[in-house]
């Protein structure tokens, strides 16, 4: 099943690569039945990667139609006005896509051309959560460093992801011995896939392997969060 899955894989690498280069709705409708099957081979694998996560983590029942985002933009708010992603992506979690905001999730993207990536933590966390978390560490950073120095979590993520303000956040000393960690503004973990380990038996292995080795920060950044 696998190399079946790794074939059909190239399909949904091979109609995103197209689309990058075609953005836009005529190309996509003269080319939706390419879409389909590529978007088919998605959620074939987002659906295999559910029932295998109970070695990783409880997602409570949830379907594979509640955790893949929509390839149409939103456009409203966007400088940007090209009508399609160029990625397909899932969030796993209790609640599918809407865990991004309720509790621990895990970040599933392929796009081709070495895009692809797993990830997961705050990425854009929000007001109170950043302040919880921030107070959390002030006190004692011990906990958050000991995972993300751990040699599974190096080994894989190299270290935390996301960016930081240039100076201290209001209300925290500059001179804290803990103020590289509050300066950041995102917490996440993430490693990047080439197209060989996409289309390669290789590929659900390894993510099993990343999301259980991420999954010790995203259960420390749900409690010192607040709710998460």
């Amino acid at each position: 099943m696998a190399s079946n899955m790794s074939a059909q894989l190239r399909k949904t690498l091979d109609f995103l690569r197209g689309l990058r280069d075609n953005n836009s709705k005529q190309w996509f409708e003269e080319h939706r039945a390419d879409y389909e099957a590529a978007r088919e081979a998605f959620v074939d694998l987002v659906t295999e990667l559910i029932h295998r996560f109970g070695a990783v983590d409880d997602l409570g029942g949830v379907s594979p139609r509640e955790c893949i985002f929509r390839i149409n933009r939103d456009l409203r708010f966007s400088k940007d006005k090209t009508p399609y992603k160029t990625a397909m992506s899932a969030l796993l979690g209790r609640g599918g896509r809407k865990s991004m905001s309720s509790g621990r999730s895990y970040y599933f993207h392929i796009e081709p051309d070495g895009k692809s990536l797993l990830a997961g933590g705050l990425y854009e966390p929000a007001p109170a959560e950043l302040s919880a978390l921030r107070q959390v560490l002030a006190k004692d950073a011990r906990p958050l460093k000991k995972i993300i120095g751990g040699s599974e979590f190096v080994r894989l993520f190299g270290s935390l992801s996301g960016e930081s303000l240039k100076t201290a956040p209001q209300g925290c000393d500059k001179d804290h011995p803990e103020i590289l960690l509050l300066r950041r503004k995102q917490f996440y973990a993430s490693c990047s896939l080439d197209d060989p380990l996409v289309l390669s038996d290789a590929l659900m292995p390894h993510a099993l392997e990343a999301f259980a080795a991420m999954k010790p920060l995203l259960v420390y950044l749900e409690k010192a969060a607040g709710g998460r």
